[in-house]
């Protein structure tokens, strides 16, 4: 049986990055040293004092100025569609956090192990259907998709300050619920880069909440909800309505997916896990015949021992016409 929800509460994120208290104000040094040096490096790359490696494809960062979830990974599935259905030949790149390969560069296939090649990757492969290359250095795993793929444009997933990739596009994505929590760098507040930096983005999407006047919106909608061991068993989005749930969410921001599930009438559980938890069974283990439902992104992680009873909600990035347009018009000017 699984641990009782209380238990994983704790892991969620750390409240002092919402708001400054005892530990943020503790830490607040450090984040003077965090700044330094992330604006030191800045500007030893605008400078040319290190290395810009230029790839001969145009290359899209999709990042934020944040750490934790904003709804990167959707929107890089959002992009591949939209450039696949325009006759382009996408290709992406990712870190592969937590993936605990020996050798980097990584392929990664819709049926890769999320525990060697992270959990994104493998979503991204799987809900994209195109080639996905992850390393810890975004140029060798660039350069070793475009050596393997007929790729004629790049999307990083995530990387925005990893300067050394050079970019023609930077696509920001913000968490319109949190933003930017209390405005402080790491360790003391969820700032990787002053909010200054955003000026200098090509697009501004705003996850969810008011985007600002300039920016542009994005939802998630939910499609249906898939068996995890059978996907072509799906129900509609009314099959659980006033039925009690499972849900299971080990996203940056549990609350938006628990929330989801209400709007759609269930009678949630809740069961948050960290960003990126690495699953076992008795973590989706709850001792009853409920149904559980997940996100995507940890379903690919459960599909060696998932049990008839789990369910997967399948959401889609939802943006305005206006968006794709400028991610068409900024590439015609590559």
């Amino acid at each position: 049986m699984g641990r009782p929800p209380s238990d994983r509460a704790s892991q969620q994120r750390p409240a002092y990055g919402e708001r400054w208290g005892v530990v943020s104000v503790l830490v607040w040094p450090l984040s003077l040293l965090f700044r330094a040096v992330a604006s030191l490096r800045r500007r030893l790359y605008r400078n040319g004092m290190l290395t810009v490696v230029r790839l001969p494809v145009p290359v899209i960062i999709v990042g934020n100025i944040t750490a934790g979830g904003t709804g990167k990974t959707p929107l890089v599935i959002h992009l591949v569609q939209i450039l696949r259905k325009a006759g382009y030949r996408p290709g992406v790149i990712a870190r592969g956090y937590r993936g605990r390969a020996r050798h980097w560069p990584q392929a990664v296939s819709a049926g890769s192990d999320p525990s060697q090649v992270g959990d994104e990757p493998v979503l991204i492969a799987l809900r994209g259907d195109c080639p996905v290359m992850v390393g810890p250095d975004r140029v060798a795993a660039a350069q070793a998709l475009l050596a393997s793929h007929d790729c004629n444009v790049l999307i990083s997933d995530d990387g925005l300050q990893h300067y050394r990739l050079g970019r023609n596009i930077e696509i920001v994505v913000i968490d319109g619920l949190r933003r930017f929590g209390n405005g402080g760098f790491l360790p003391a507040g969820p700032l990787r880069e002053p909010l200054s930096r955003l000026a200098e983005a090509d697009a501004i999407v705003t996850h969810g909440g008011t985007p600002h006047r300039h920016d542009f919106a994005m939802q998630l909608r939910p499609g249906v909800f898939y068996n995890l061991t059978n996907p072509a068993q799906q129900l509609e989005l009314t099959a659980f309505t006033q039925r009690q749930v499972h849900a299971v969410a080990g996203i940056g921001h549990p609350a938006r997916f628990f929330a989801a599930l209400r709007a759609l009438g269930c009678v949630v559980q809740e069961h948050p896990f960290a960003d990126h938890h690495p699953f076992a069974a008795s973590d989706i283990d709850f001792g009853d015949a409920l149904p559980v439902i997940m996100t995507e992104k940890d379903a690919v992680k459960c599909r060696g021992f998932a049990g008839a009873t789990v369910w997967v909600l399948q959401v889609e990035a939802e943006l305005s016409a206006s968006f794709d347009q400028r991610v068409f018009a900024l590439l015609a000017e590559c």
